[in-house]
């Protein structure tokens, strides 16, 4: 198959369309990852989340083949700053700034307010994958020229991809979350089996009295309702306002993921006395579960750790599904059975000046977080050593 060397740029998705779009993000090799469907990333900006008014202007690119049909596609976004990226450059757009640069705009390949590992170069299956990546980075590089813009990223890469980046010269970052692993359960206590006798106490008494206290509904495709949305986004303005002050998404957003992508939405609900009080949302992957949003209007002792870990293992284990991500920090995580897992990222800096302490930066950094990942994993893993063997090196490509 021949690929034609020009890049498309498009100011929005639609302009690709979701035949084509997903006739790349579909790729059996990629495990169905909903994070990189148009449906995804189309709600996103219908919604006005990801829009060049918060600062995530769509700057998506795509390939044709010799008949002009889509060949590849790449999910890129000019950035006027670096906030819901969960890969954290803020020091190198001070360092940037002092020097007399202009950090923003740059240029970012992700999937937006989602710090989940996945595919970021899409390449239709029957299309040579590093022939077509070669041009897509050659197509964001020439954007970022055009742009004048400071870098290019390219954020939660898979490991393969991640690899590939590097040999052609982009600096490798590695950053570290906290994913569990199905050991091949057939149910959780299963899981709980496997785990140390004092850490199966504390999560069956953390269980109880987070049961004792409320009602958990899980709810899927048509299950959810407007009502459902309407509460959680309660749940989940409260706590982002809290937590980080700005939340990054909008009402209509929820509602516009579950007219679209339902089957890949669970929502994990708590009620009490009639009244829903707490939710965490989920997206279903073809072998992942992933954990994005939590909230609640009332204190419950451990509720947190039950809807958002115990419940999403539960529910990965009834389901066949081999991990679950929970999202990006929490060290507390590693005591519910959620260990260091190496996540990935790859770096473009069109300044020599900062290039190169760049890229020292990221060596010296990832020697450091695979000693931290190894240290946390001895010291602090609550699973019996006989039971599980840390994976700490990265996956292999899907």
């Amino acid at each position: 198959m021949t690929l034609k060397p020009a890049v498309t740029a498009h100011k929005r998705i639609a302009e690709i369309g979701r035949a084509d779009w997903d006739a790349c993000a579909r790729n059996p090799a990629y495990f169905e990852n909903p994070f990189i469907h148009f449906d995804f990333l189309q709600s996103l900006e219908e919604s006005g989340c990801a829009v060049e008014r918060t600062g995530w202007g769509p700057r998506h690119l795509s390939v044709a083949d010799e008949h002009g049909q889509t060949a590849a596609v790449m999910p890129l976004y000019i950035k006027s700053h670096s906030q819901g990226e969960y890969v954290f450059d803020h020091a190198w757009a001070d360092a940037y700034e002092r020097a007399g640069g202009r950090y923003y705009p740059k240029l970012l390949s992700a999937a937006p307010f989602s710090p989940v590992t996945g595919p970021r170069m899409l390449v239709r299956p029957d299309v040579e994958a590093d022939e077509a990546r070669a041009i897509l980075l050659a197509g964001a590089l020439q954007l970022c020229e055009r742009y004048g813009a400071s870098s290019l990223h390219v954020n939660f890469a898979s490991p393969e991809e991640w690899e590939w980046l590097g040999g052609q010269g982009l600096a490798q970052r590695q950053g570290q979350q906290y994913h569990w692993r199905n050991g091949g359960y057939s149910t959780f206590e299963d899981f709980l089996a496997a785990l140390s006798s004092g850490r199966r106490k504390t999560i069956r008494r953390e269980r109880r009295d987070a049961q004792a206290a409320v009602e958990i509904v899980a709810l899927t495709g048509a299950e959810i309702t407007e009502a459902h949305w309407d509460a959680f986004y309660a749940f989940y303005m409260d706590t982002g306002s809290r937590k980080w002050g700005r939340p990054y998404l909008n009402r209509q957003v929820f509602s516009l993921l579950s007219q679209s992508m339902a089957d890949r939405i669970l929502l994990i609900m708590a009620r009490r006395s009639g009244q829903w009080i707490a939710g965490a949302l989920n997206l279903i992957g073809g072998d992942c579960l992933y954990g994005r949003n939590w909230g609640c209007l009332d204190e419950v002792p451990f509720l947190h750790f039950e809807l958002c870990y115990y419940q999403a293992i539960e529910w990965a284990i009834d389901h066949g599904l081999a991990r679950v991500e929970a999202g990006a920090q929490g060290q507390h995580k590693i005591a519910r059975g959620y260990l260091p897992s190496p996540v990935h990222s790859a770096h473009f800096i069109a300044d020599p000046a900062l290039r190169k302490p760049v890229e020292r930066f990221v060596e010296q950094e990832r020697a450091a977080l695979d000693h931290e990942m190894e240290w946390l994993a001895d010291e602090y893993s609550p699973f019996r050593q006989s039971a599980y063997q840390t994976p700490l090196t990265p996956e292999p490509a899907p």
